[in-house]
């Protein structure tokens, strides 16, 4: 009998849950996938909540650590970086600094877009519609996004020259700007970044894990994805 792989990594298809897979592939190790069913509220059922408290994808189990679980996918890139001594730079200072923009992208780019994508794509389609709060997200996410266009000016990466957990960590959520209807004109760096990230073999594998989406990146079948997309999430006040 075959002896599973070390890590064991419970996901979705989400700009969240796609982070690890992103990094997974990128250090071309092997791992067991689990697919968590959102709409099924798997994450919510007390084996998951063991792991992960929160009740939230992703999850990451170590198995050669004990069977140590990671929740939260920032603290997940950063595990996996130092675990295997890739992806992230040495020293004091850029470690301080990769940290800080890991944080700029799990406090404002994820929790942002994220909620301009519930109102629209979720609370809008169920009759919630909000205007104040779709302006407020949608213009939030816009000054975000001018701030990684600005970092990136004169560098190809989030910390310079290096491909990094920082880029990976970006990338889903930056990318599905056309979920979020965001604009990004003007943003050349930005544009250009999203080109050299999207052009990597093992950010397009893992984008494929565990299905594909590609409405949220502005391709595919965009009315269908956001009826299906909103049917798997109750808003407050919706009958089961």
């Amino acid at each position: 009998m075959a002896e599973r792989p070390e890590l064991h990594l419970y996901t979705a298809s989400t700009m969240n849950g796609w982070k690890p897979l992103i990094l997974l592939e990128e250090l071309e190790v092997e791992y067991e996938l689990t697919p968590v069913d959102l709409g099924k509220n798997e994450q919510k059922e007390d084996g998951y909540l063991a792991l992960n408290p929160n009740g939230r994808i992703p999850t990451l189990v170590d198995r050669a650590a004990g069977d140590f679980a990671v929740f939260e996918s920032g603290a997940i890139l950063w595990y996996l970086a130092e675990r295997f001594g890739r992806f992230l730079p040495a020293g004091a200072k850029a470690r301080s600094e990769a940290l800080q923009w890991l944080m700029f992208q799990m406090s404002g780019v994820g929790p942002m877009m994220g909620q301009a994508m519930y109102f629209q794509r979720i609370a809008a389609p169920k009759g919630e519609h909000v205007p104040f709060a779709i302006e407020r997200y949608v213009a939030e996410s816009r000054r975000l996004l001018e701030v990684v266009d600005r970092r990136l000016a004169g560098r190809p990466w989030l910390l310079g020259e290096a491909y990094s957990i920082v880029d990976m960590a970006m990338y889903p959520y930056a990318r599905s700007y056309p979920w979020a209807k965001v604009s990004v004109e003007g943003l050349e760096h930005l544009q250009a970044w999203f080109a050299r990230v999207g052009e990597r073999p093992a950010v397009r594998r893992a984008l494929q894990k565990p299905r594909p989406v590609p409405a949220f990146f502005g391709e595919g079948d965009e009315a269908a994805e956001q009826a299906a997309n909103a049917a798997r999430f109750r808003i407050p006040g919706e009958e089961p």
